[in-house]
């Protein structure tokens, strides 16, 4: 996707509290010259930074949605601070709006991790209990990973969606060319009609899909993301 498919999230933080653009200075998983990447410059500032699809049909979706990308927490002046995510059926493209949110948590070693909640809310370390889903298996930046993952939210016919997240090996597959399984530890999540699982309401009847980083005071934290697709429910 080009960079004029993709807006800035409403209400983000400024280039001068977290600097955003496309690069050359970080190496992309596989292949190519270019990735999208995050810096945090103030250290005194709490928010994100990122995109939202404008394309036609996906801006926003009328029903559920699947986006995929290449996501790295970089080596960073502090391990903690800041969380890399991709998003799915959010209600809005403000950096307050709920959505479902798939991506690597504020911690190290970290996990990557399903939650429901507001974007700027990013990826926090919190109890098992307030997470849709976790991975099972546990990461550390110094690992100097990327993560090919995917999260993908099916309406049904009543209004409960059903969450499914994935991943393929990118030592062996490369983003390109994916071989998607699901991610250990995160079997399907419902998020049922009457709000007993996640605990509010469905996020259904389509929404916005995108990338952000999350900040909290964490001043020389960095993420980057590469090869980016989006498809919608038909």
């Amino acid at each position: 996707m080009a960079d004029a498919d993709w807006a800035a999230l409403d209400n983000q933080l400024g280039f001068a509290d977290v600097a955003q653009d496309t690069t050359a200075g970080v190496t992309p998983p596989s292949g190519g010259t270019m990735v999208y990447a995050f810096n945090c410059l103030d250290g005194t500032v709490t928010g994100a930074a990122g995109k939202y699809c404008l394309i036609g049909n996906y801006s926003p979706t009328v029903s559920g949605a699947w986006i995929a990308g290449a996501v790295k927490r970089l080596s960073s002046a502090q391990n903690t601070g800041f969380s890399p995510l991709l998003y799915i059926a959010a209600t809005g493209h403000d950096v307050n709006d709920n959505a479902y949110l798939l991506g690597l948590e504020d911690a190290d070693p970290y996990r990557i991790v399903l939650r429901k909640g507001t974007i700027i809310g990013g990826i926090p370390v919190a109890a098992d209990g307030e997470y849709l889903r976790r991975s099972s298996s546990q990461y550390q930046i110094s690992d100097d990973l990327w993560h090919h993952i995917a999260v993908e939210a099916v309406e049904q016919p009543n209004g409960e969606i059903y969450l499914n997240c994935w991943e393929s090996d990118l030592s062996t597959h490369s983003v390109a060319a994916p071989a998607w399984v699901a991610i250990p530890g995160m079997t399907q999540f419902i998020d049922d009609a009457v709000g007993i699982n996640s605990g509010t309401l469905p996020l259904s009847g389509g929404g916005y899909c995108g990338y952000a980083m999350a900040v909290a005071e964490a001043i020389g934290t960095r993420a980057a993301f590469d090869h980016i697709q989006i498809r919608r429910q038909v």
